[in-house]
């Protein structure tokens, strides 16, 4: 069976060669001969990538080491006709480019989340993914003299590539870290939009698996590293290569898909067939883009339930702020993974920022610090009216993951209260829908506030209560703002990419950022 297609989806049946398959969608979506996405599934992707951007730039602003490097080592190999970086005009080799600013992109981990979870479809796997990989599509425009329409559109289509194979298969259940599904959507985008045929495309998405597999050893261990934020970056760098390769004449593994030996039938084992179908949208609403989370803040995506119980009790129950001395116990109970991967006992102590990122006890214990911190300085708890400017006002920046922060004496206290629970089938059942997270804080003389179940916090795709424009606008500000001192020409450039010319995305990147404090 081949693909089959609707007036908005094509259907790669499991028993096709399902690699030559995003090959040929993609070719066709980039050439627009397949269909359009609507204008709503085109604003929500901007608005990705602006908050995309401004995570980048603030942290090779402020110095982290992963961006850094990486960018010094873009700067080795310059090349004409080739891509730019984040703050630099000078064309070098893609695939260094890209590495650099998708390294910067992911340091902080704080851009747009999904959840590989689509129930219309049937498909639940419940992988993460990360849209990490926007400086693709638009290395390939730069490259390829493209306009920002094209660019824009190649970012859709990489999303839809990665989000929907998080939706059929979860590589975590193996160890196999996430970023797999955006190495072959990027394999599959970059050769689209330069000219590669299918079997070209079908040919590097066989390299990406075969030879570039990496595990969830690097979100994993005692202490995270540089690794966990540049995951995506290395992963990126051979997906090109790989896609270069093809191009060139070199034959990867084919059908990789059903390949016996790859991820999908080693783990599990069909008849020769792959585990899955394979939907990708190409008109309409129903992307994966729109199923998308924003990281209202820096935090690891699966503490935002509990961060949303802490606002709601805090806003509701000023009593908790005006005397944090009485606070006797801080109860999370939440879902697997939540409590598997940021309630991993390793990361009770973290010691680094990235281990700081992915603990939830760390990451709660350092929003109620800044709540007590504002509370203590005179602001009446009712100064903050609505959830959204409680959002605004504790927002997780990066200075809440310094030395000083991760060493603070209030914090490291307010740690040892915290309580962190599984909360068996009747949690996990309700995952990955939302994020079911639930928080008790009891004081010493005995009374209890209960936030309730969270299932769908702000700036959840789910989420219809929260002014998300607002709060986005407040978070590109703050790190705009640690980049460079107007940081309103580099928003509003990436927010009208769609009307950019391709003159105007070969310079998209011609900026300066300002050298601040390292926040390590």
């Amino acid at each position: 069976m081949t693909a089959t297609a609707t007036d908005t989806v094509i259907t790669l049946s499991r028993d096709s060669n399902q690699a030559i398959g995003i090959g040929q969608y993609a070719i066709d979506f980039m050439s627009e001969t397949i269909g359009t996405p609507c204008e709503t599934v085109e604003k929500r992707t901007t608005q990705f990538l602006v908050d995309s951007v401004l995570c980048g730039i603030s942290a090779i602003a402020l110095q982290t080491n992963a961006p850094c490097v990486l960018q010094e080592e873009a700067l080795i190999y310059p090349q004409d006709g080739g891509a730019t970086m984040f703050g630099c005009n000078t064309t070098l080799a893609p695939e260094k480019a890209i590495l650099a600013n998708v390294s910067a992109v992911r340091e902080w981990d704080s851009n747009g989340t999904n959840f590989g979870f689509n129930p219309a479809l049937g498909h639940t796997a419940g992988e993460f993914g990360h849209n990490d990989f926007y400086a693709v599509p638009i290395a390939a425009a730069q490259i390829a003299q493209l306009d920002g329409s094209a660019a824009l559109r190649g970012m859709i289509c990489l999303d839809e590539i990665r989000g929907r194979l998080a939706e059929v298969f979860s590589l975590k259940t193996y160890k196999i870290d996430h970023v797999v599904h955006g190495a072959i959507g990027s394999a599959a985008v970059y050769g689209a939009m330069l000219g590669a045929t299918a079997e070209q495309i079908e040919s590097a998405i066989g390299m990406v698996v075969a030879h570039y597999t990496p595990w969830r050893a690097i979100r994993a261990g005692k202490q995270l590293s540089d690794s966990k934020g540049a995951s995506a970056a290395i992963s990126t760098e051979v997906a090109i290569l790989s896609m270069q390769r093809s191009m060139r004449g070199f034959v990867g593994p084919q059908d990789i898909f059903r390949n016996p030996e790859a991820i999908w039938r080693q783990f599990e084992p069909t008849n020769g067939d792959s585990p899955f179908d394979l939907v990708l949208s190409h008109s309409g609403d129903d992307f994966a883009v729109m199923g998308m989370h924003f990281k209202l803040g820096l935090y690891e995506h699966q503490s935002a339930g509990a961060l949303q119980g802490l606002i709601d009790l805090i806003s509701a129950n000023p009593v908790i702020l005006e005397h944090p001395d009485q606070i006797k116990e801080i109860k999370i109970v939440a879902y697997e993974p939540a409590f598997g991967i940021i309630g991993d006992p390793a990361k009770r102590d973290p010691k680094t920022r990235q281990s700081a990122d992915h603990s939830m006890v760390y990451i709660v214990s350092t929003m109620l610090r800044k709540a007590i911190e504002y509370v203590g300085q005179g602001n009446p708890c009712d100064s903050l009216d609505t959830n959204d400017e409680w959002w605004k006002a504790l927002m997780l920046m990066p200075v809440d993951y310094g030395r000083d922060a991760l060493f603070h004496d209030t914090t490291r206290s307010l740690m040892q209260l915290i309580v962190f629970e599984h909360g068996g089938g009747s949690y996990d059942s309700k995952y990955p829908d939302g994020i079911p997270t639930s928080m008790v804080i009891t004081l010493n003389d005995g009374s209890s506030h209960d936030s309730g179940l969270v299932m769908y916090p702000s700036g959840h795709a789910r989420n219809t209560t929260a002014d998300l424009e607002d709060i986005l606008s407040h978070k590109s500000d703050l790190l705009g703002g640690l980049a460079m001192d107007n940081p309103n020409d580099v928003i509003a450039r990436f927010t009208k990419i769609a009307s950019l010319q391709a003159n105007d995305i070969r310079n998209i990147m011609d900026f300066t950022i300002s050298d601040r404090d390292a926040v390590d």
